[in-house]
């Protein structure tokens, strides 16, 4: 079982879970976050620096079986580059998802996602 977390911009997100659920992933988290990725230049004001701005981003995650993880990295990545890819378009995180518990009927393992 994998975890994606995707951190993509706010104004992609109706285009990603529209590719994600053409690609049949249809169970997601969706977070408002904020966050500094690249720092492009460092501010400076009356003579001090000043910490870079956070910029809002939607954080998704989805937990999938290992044969789903490859399906939705691509629809992530496909839906959530801007043209010609830019700064900011974002990052996937794919992690080992050690286990996973349904509360409702406390199954458990791949048949829990």
């Amino acid at each position: 079982m994998k975890l994606i977390t995707a951190i993509i911009r706010a104004e992609k997100l109706d285009e990603v879970r529209q590719a994600l659920i053409a690609a049949e992933i249809t169970r997601i988290t969706v977070t408002r976050c904020s966050g500094r990725g690249q720092a492009e230049r460092v501010d400076i004001y009356r003579g001090l620096e000043v910490a870079p701005a956070l910029v809002p981003k939607i954080r998704l995650d989805i937990a999938c079986n290992d044969e789903f993880k490859q399906v939705t990295v691509d629809a992530i990545l496909e839906a959530a580059r801007t043209e010609g890819g830019e700064v900011g378009d974002g990052k996937i995180f794919v992690t080992h998802l050690e286990e996973c518990i349904r509360i409702r009927t406390g199954e458990s393992g791949s048949s829990a996602i």
